[in-house]
């Protein structure tokens, strides 16, 4: 590999990593017009493992705005990211592969001073994108929640 491949791999690399940073921000910021960006015109999302639904990114953030709005605080840790360049018409890195672990800690709305999550969720996240005009946008994202978590509630205030 030339120093000039090696050297659009890293920016590629970079970008893209950058757009799943991006995308974790936009979900815990509510941001629904710049997630709705993220994505190529005929871009999907799936959320149902996780309680959700399937569509494109227009009805994704909808259904987000709508039910993340119980949450005062939301905050996306995606990590362990393993990326891989696909071909598309034979030019190399015109799609790339996502394979990301998310950890999801959120606090319902009107909770006043806890500090605690009240709700902590994890799994997987299958990200597809394509290189756009634009650069990096995701065609695809499907989350595999594996785990969610309530915290353990004082026994006297759940049955008092």
């Amino acid at each position: 590999m030339t120093q000039r491949a090696e050297l659009a791999t890293v920016l590629d690399r970079l970008a893209v990593d950058e757009l799943i940073t991006e995308y974790a921000a936009a979900v815990d910021d509510g941001d629904w017009t710049a997630y709705q960006a993220l994505f190529t015109a005929d871009g999907r999302a799936d959320y149902r493992s996780a309680g959700g639904i399937e569509g494109d990114a227009g009805q994704i953030a909808g259904w987000l705005a709508e039910n993340l709005s119980l949450f005062a605080m939301r905050q996306h840790l995606i990590v362990n990211r393993r990326l891989r360049f696909g071909f598309l018409d034979h030019d190399t890195g015109d799609t790339a592969r996502v394979r990301a672990d998310y950890v999801n800690p959120m606090r319902f709305t009107g909770d006043g001073g806890a500090t605690a999550p009240d709700l902590v969720c994890g799994g997987r996240y299958d990200f597809g994108l394509l290189r756009t005009r634009d650069g990096w946008r995701l065609r695809e994202v499907v989350v595999h929640e594996k785990w969610r978590r309530l915290p353990d509630r004082d026994p006297a205030a759940v049955t008092g």
